[in-house]
């Protein structure tokens, strides 16, 4: 059986469909996944052993010059590449619009997807040939692990779901594995972002734990960041510029990692490494760290400035 998966972003939610997939190869052993994603996550898909062929997309860098004869023939070549197969069945996980009519909508075989009480974007169903109802309720994980299920036709297994990627990593872990943390600091929006006077004094408080601390980054005004974070304290390594896959490398060789809400934050979760994860505006309630060792501090004014760094101290402790 050869599936096709359209879930092309973000980076959580391309991590949170691969529980689904490892219940799929558990259901059915024969079972293949093609993986349409966005350029960006393309290394994740690769990842998992159920996994045969991922097609990047690149739906956000195309719509910025979308007519220019370039980019029709991106367009072009990506459709040609997308119907190479007819799918036994197509898997729209997204939900959204603009994936069910750029890419779900030309992919060929039955479609299924999301009705429109359980899809982001109830419209988007009009592109499926099986709708399915998956609750609101559950954590992002259950929801996409629910929706395989009910599209591939087995029960949705009670145990919690399995990433499976996380061994690939461990075969091969940094020589220094077990002796760093790693602080990620980066995120998308200014207000998820933990005070640089909040992180710098959490590094003071563990110099006397005798432990390296690493600071990775992926835009220059992060790089930035990290440098100040890391002014004056000799135990705290910024990083070089990485791709994904040894960002992955550097996580699975962590003690444990301290995060505010970002996409590296479910790699650290889909990687089983002890995480604390820290919150203000956004709620982990149904879209938190899922997996082993996860942990989330909550600003109670939902403002970041508000989590004390010695409260984050000790629950690093508590965690260790």
């Amino acid at each position: 059986m050869r599936v096709l998966i359209v879930k092309t972003s973000s980076m959580g939610d391309v991590l949170h469909t691969l529980p689904a997939l490892t219940d799929a190869m558990q259901a059915i052993p024969d079972i293949k996944f093609d993986w349409v994603v966005e350029e960006g996550f393309a290394q994740i898909p690769s990842w998992h052993p159920a996994v045969d062929r991922v097609i990047p997309v690149a739906i956000r860098r195309w719509r910025k010059n979308w007519f220019s004869p370039e980019i029709r023939q991106q367009r072009y070549d990506f459709k040609n590449e997308l119907q190479r197969h007819t799918y036994d069945i197509v898997i729209d996980a997204q939900g959204l619009m603009k994936s069910a009519l750029l890419v779900t909508r030309a992919a060929k075989g039955p479609k299924h997807g999301m009705d429109s009480k359980s899809a982001r974007e109830p419209f988007a169903r009009w592109f499926y040939h099986q709708k399915h109802s998956v609750s609101w309720e559950l954590h992002a994980v259950e929801r996409i692990r629910l929706l395989f299920a009910k599209s591939l036709g087995y029960t949705k297994p009670e145990t919690q779901g399995d990433y499976a990627i996380a061994s690939r990593f461990l075969a091969h872990p940094p020589a220094d594995a077990g002796r760093y943390l790693v602080f990620l600091h980066a995120t998308t929006r200014d207000d998820k972002h933990w005070p640089e006077s909040h992180w710098r004094e959490l590094i003071g408080l563990l110099a006397k734990d005798n432990i390296r601390i690493k600071l990775p980054w992926g835009a220059e005004h992060e790089h930035q960041r990290a440098l100040r974070l890391a002014a004056d304290f000799d135990y705290v390594e910024v990083l070089p510029k990485l791709s994904l896959q040894q960002v992955a490398e550097v996580l699975v060789g962590a003690k444990a990692v301290v995060s505010v809400d970002t996409g590296l934050s479910h790699l650290t979760a889909a990687l089983d490494r002890p995480n604390i994860t820290l919150y203000g505006p956004t709620d982990p309630g149904l879209i938190g760290g899922y997996g082993l060792n996860q942990h989330s501090i909550i600003a109670p004014d939902k403002k970041m400035a508000s989590i004390d760094a010695k409260f984050v101290l000790s629950t690093f402790h508590k965690v260790m």
